[in-house]
């Protein structure tokens, strides 16, 4: 019995939305300077990055460059969104090459980068963003 179905997205916290169509709250400024610490970690960085040469890698000896597995996609920008928009709370949805990133950033530039940092991974055809700005909430 498979269970492919009922996989979760992949997000870049804990605190992520569940799914893509759920609706996104800023998070606590503890949240978020933790979120951002992990993601900015040098040993986080380079574990990401490896884990996306290894999927990209094994995609090029099975050459299936342009069909890629959805997980392997989800997982890829995740990661990729991960270390480079700290502090964000995104998840990420593929379907056929189509990635949807729903959830939070903190800056509107963060949010600039999403389409780009996404398309940076083989196999990504389209970004669609449905994330938005909202700076960290401070704690009391």
């Amino acid at each position: 019995m498979s269970a492919i179905g009922c996989t979760p997205p992949s997000r870049t916290s804990a605190d992520a939305p569940s799914n893509v169509n759920e609706t996104a709250n800023a998070p606590a400024q503890e949240t978020a300077q933790k979120n951002q610490n992990d993601a900015t970690s040098e040993t986080r960085k380079d574990q990401i990055e490896s884990d996306i040469r290894a999927r990209e890698q094994r995609n090029n000896a099975t050459g299936g460059d342009a069909d890629r597995d959805k997980a392997d996609l989800e997982s890829e920008v995740r990661g990729k969104l991960e270390v480079n928009l700290p502090a964000s709370q995104l998840t990420v949805q593929a379907k056929d090459g189509a990635v949807t990133v729903a959830g939070t950033v903190p800056t509107q530039e963060q949010l600039s980068k999403i389409p780009t940092l996404a398309k940076e991974i083989k196999g990504v055809k389209s970004v669609k963003v449905d994330a938005k700005v909202a700076p960290a909430k401070p704690t009391n």
